[in-house]
């Protein structure tokens, strides 16, 4: 396999989710990645639509709720604590 520029992007952001989804997990919180590790599933614990994460703006952000939230993606373990308050929020 060529290591293309798309190619390393696209190990570069499943990287990303994979440190989230680890951060999540360990706070308790399910998640899980999807469609080749581009995007990570978070189910919400009541009936609803889960949340999905992605990378954006060439690897520099997590985005959820249709890209209206974001953290950046240096940081896993600020946006797990960040969706940790949005996954635990009672509706």
């Amino acid at each position: 396999m060529m290591l293309t520029p798309e190619v390393l992007r696209h190990r570069d952001a499943a990287r990303k989710l994979v440190q989230l989804r680890d951060q999540l997990v360990g706070l308790g919180i399910a998640a899980e990645t999807r469609e080749n590790d581009s995007t990570l599933m978070v189910p919400r614990p009541e009936p609803g639509l889960p949340i999905w994460v992605v990378i954006e703006h060439g690897g520099t952000f997590y985005s959820w709720d249709a890209g209206q939230q974001r953290h950046p993606a240096h940081d896993p373990q600020g946006a797990a604590l960040a969706l940790a308050k949005l996954v635990e929020r009672p509706r």
